[in-house]
């Protein structure tokens, strides 16, 4: 498998035109869209067990379980949602006319948008790749996926996969480094979907204005945890450690920080302990806890722990590691650390690892008010049976998912929209949604032989002076 060629930088345009003459000659229709997806299935479940080994090798090491599950399940899931739906999703809807307008019809008539770009990362690099693109292909577009270059054995799995399913005219996969990445956005696209960090996100948006390219920006931010005084630490231990250390922490939607009641941290501190070592009862040479992406990720995270001690702030790692062990393979214990000032980096930026900041609070109304004053993040979570303090938080925060009782499965439910709000991303996809984002909604009026407002037409006297009359009364 080649994992060294880049795409050339002057084959972009041409390769974008010529997926765009494609699309216009033939517009995809239901047949043919169920059976791209129908490929694009049958190719990808054949081949999971060799994507899996093959996103482990881009990691160093990656939990073979949590490949199939979050980068294989998931796309797997989400073309069967697609297949299932797409005929319902496809037919025109009607729309009631204004009475006046009787007695025409109108509907919506949802249209392919030509050519998607598709910019995915490195932390899920086949899902947050796949899923768009189905969405993409499922409503009738065309595609030119750019994978992340972070994880290179991975992207040309992807080039050769979907090489596989799709001819060259329906489906291009363009590979290389941050100038490929940066020419890219700059194509004349009729959408361009972009997964990845703020920073990158703000830079994408902005090449992409200078053709006035719709984008959807599926960012990060630091997504907050808030456990209620009462709720059962035990189990809040439990599913905030299934959602946090995933992937090792490198999860967009991961829980970024705690917000603790000051009297329980001890004991919320010793039952995550817990589960943690539950999970992981080491580290080292450990098949299911995963390495972070690369040396240069691996040194930002322990960046912030050192920073953290040099302030003398407390962490505690929760399982332990030798340094000589952690630094060969490039592991991040999973790491608590308590009570950090806001200025240190890991209370300013997203961690994207296995570190989390715990800081507490002495009422509901303060835990909101530090969350607002922070940037809305893409997902929060509320641990709180107590109906009434959910409908606040509910009410008085604003962020792109929640989970209450739970962290990062509201992201795994087809139904529900998925994406940001301000710095944390626009615009969502995910089963109707995607297809909705990837289509042009069309508003069509069908005209009748007679029409009322043909009484209306100059010379405006008599009858028009009447009919003006009573339409402003």
């Amino acid at each position: 498998m080649d994992t060294t060629t880049a795409t050339p930088v002057a084959d972009l345009l041409p390769t974008l035109k010529k997926l765009r003459a494609a699309q216009a000659a033939r517009v995809p229709d239901y047949a043919q869209r169920r059976d791209d997806l129908d490929r694009l299935r049958s190719a990808f479940q054949r081949r999971v067990e060799e994507m899996a080994k093959i996103v482990s090798a881009d990691f160093g090491n990656r939990s073979r379980h949590e490949s199939l599950v979050a980068d294989g399940m998931t796309v797997l899931g989400e073309i069967d949602h697609l297949r299932r739906h797409l005929k319902s999703w496809m037919r025109p809807r009607g729309r009631a006319v204004n009475w006046l307008f009787l007695p025409a019809r109108a509907q919506v008539r949802m249209q392919p948008l030509g050519v998607v770009g598709v910019i995915s990362p490195w932390n899920y690099p086949v899902s947050l790749a796949l899923n768009p693109l189905a969405a993409a292909i499922a409503a009738g577009n065309h595609v030119m996926l750019k994978p992340s270059e972070h994880t290179p054995r991975t992207s040309a799995f992807l080039r050769d996969l979907l090489g596989e399913v799709f001819p060259a005219e329906r489906v291009v996969v363009a590979t290389g480094g941050p100038e490929v990445a940066a020419a890219f956005s700059t194509l004349p696209f009729d959408h361009l979907f972009f997964t990845g960090s703020t920073a990158l996100g703000r830079k994408v948006m902005a090449a992409a204005a200078q053709n006035l390219v719709p984008v959807t920006l599926e960012l990060g931010g630091k997504s907050p945890c808030v456990i209620a005084p009462d709720f059962p630490l035990p189990l809040a231990a439990q599913r905030i450690a299934a959602g946090k250390w995933l992937n090792a922490g490198q999860t967009c939607i991961a829980p970024d920080y705690l917000l603790v009641p000051q009297a329980a941290r001890d004991a919320f501190v010793d039952a995550l302990g817990v589960a943690v070592r539950a999970r992981f009862p080491r580290i080292d040479g450990n098949p299911d806890y995963t390495s972070i992406v690369n040396e240069g990720q691996y040194r930002r995270l322990r960046g912030y722990l050192d920073e953290a001690a040099s302030r003398g702030v407390r962490s505690i790692e929760l399982v332990a590691c030798e340094r000589d062990a952690a630094d060969a393979q490039r592991l991040i214990p999973p790491t608590l650390v308590l009570d950090p000032p806001d200025d240190l980096a890991l209370m300013r930026e997203e961690i994207f690892g296995p570190i989390l900041p715990i800081k507490t609070y002495r009422s509901l109304d303060e835990a909101i008010v530090y969350i607002n004053a922070h940037p809305r993040p893409l997902a929060l979570y509320h641990f709180d049976n107590d109906g009434a303090r959910v409908q606040q938080m509910l009410e008085r925060t604003v962020a792109g998912g929640v989970s209450i009782n739970d962290t990062v499965m509201h992201y795994a439910q087809d139904r529900l929209p998925f994406g940001g709000v301000g710095p944390s991303g626009m615009g969502r996809y995910h089963g109707y949604d995607g297809f909705a984002t990837f289509s042009h909604p069309k508003a069509v009026l069908y005209q009748s032989r007679l029409s009322s407002m043909a009484l209306f037409k100059p010379p405006y006297r008599g009858l028009a002076d009447r009919l003006v009359k009573f339409l402003t009364r």
